[in-house]
């Protein structure tokens, strides 16, 4: 969901794995017992960590599982979204398990650099869109659209919360091609997005805010979106200088969250690397991780290996086995 820069990345260097060592390491972590770390060396494996709790959910888990079961050194590094693709171009990160279809990038550094491959889905499926409290839509049933609120701009104090400004995001051009009387109100980071809403919210005041799912709050607030216009040929998610206005007068997606590897880590014969090819898991599984981590201030290495224990069966076909 994210275009903005992350954090600096961790400097520790990564030892990669011989193609000559990965079938051998293969064949002993298949006669390994459950539970037991892998007999050859898995070395140092970097996941990127984004700036939201399901990021953080996917990350734990997983580097909950390599350190088990295949005895990897796991390094989080948190670089924005896009910046997180020339990060695996460049080696300083290996994976990014949720990536929510940033098409551009795949065509720039899959298909035309090689440096980066797809992995495949995540399990996970994501939405942006524009939301409310539900009690203000069951006050107010127009707002089920953005028709509704046009001319009705006042029902929502005439103003619309914008997201983390890294985010996926093409909120203040929806506004201008919508014609809505709206003003924009931009927030630093999604904690102080939140802060804003949620205060509203248990004030039972207006607001109209934008908001997504899979996302753990969604269990605890009572919330409902506002229908966008339809989705047509051509519609375009996240603003991009040059991109013809008109091109975002259109719903957000529902986007099939992908997994992204560095080609070097791909080809590297890490035993990490099919692990992570088949991590997937559901919408449901994602939420009650972040919950414990960033609702009920879990430790997030803990929350990795609580879900890891509890979840074995499906832990065991990520492994392959």
């Amino acid at each position: 969901m994210t275009d903005g820069s992350g954090g600096a990345p961790s400097g520790a260097p990564r030892r990669r794995f011989p193609w000559a060592l990965a079938a051998a390491a293969a064949a002993i972590l298949a006669a390994a017992p459950a539970g037991a770390p892998a007999a050859a060396p898995c070395g140092t494996v970097a996941i990127n960590e984004q700036a939201w709790a399901g990021s953080v959910a996917n990350t734990y888990v997983a580097k909950a599982v390599l350190e088990r079961y295949l005895g990897c050194t796991v390094t989080i590094t948190q670089f924005g979204e896009v910046p997180a693709f020339q990060a695996l171009a460049d080696g300083k990160t290996d994976a990014v398990l949720e990536d929510w279809q940033h098409v551009a990038q795949y065509r720039q550094y899959v298909s035309k650099e090689h440096k980066a491959v797809l992995g495949g889905p995540n399990g996970v499926v994501g939405h942006i869109g524009w939301y409310v409290p539900s009690y203000l839509m069951q006050e107010h049933p127009e707002l089920r659209t953005w028709k509704g609120l046009k001319g009705h701009e006042s029902l929502v104090d005439g103003t619309f919360l914008g997201g983390d400004p890294s985010y996926v995001a093409k909120d203040r051009q929806l506004i201008q091609q919508l014609g809505l009387s709206l003003t924009y109100v931009g927030v630093k980071s999604e904690q102080a997005e939140v802060a804003r809403w949620s205060a509203l919210y248990r004030q039972r005041k207006p607001a109209l805010f934008y908001w997504y799912t899979p996302q753990y709050l969604n269990v605890e607030f009572k919330l409902s979106e506002v229908a966008l216009p339809p989705r047509f040929a051509g519609c375009v998610d996240n603003f991009t200088p040059g991109t013809p206005v008109k091109d975002y007068r259109c719903a957000y997606a529902n986007e099939v969250l992908n997994k992204v590897f560095s080609a070097a880590f791909a080809r590297s014969g890490s035993p990490a690397y099919p692990v992570l090819k088949r991590f997937s898991w559901s919408n449901d599984d994602q939420e009650t991780v972040a919950k414990w981590i960033a609702g009920d201030r879990m430790n997030p290495d803990a929350a990795g290996r609580k879900w890891v224990a509890q979840n074995r069966a499906k832990v065991l076909r990520w492994l392959g086995r």
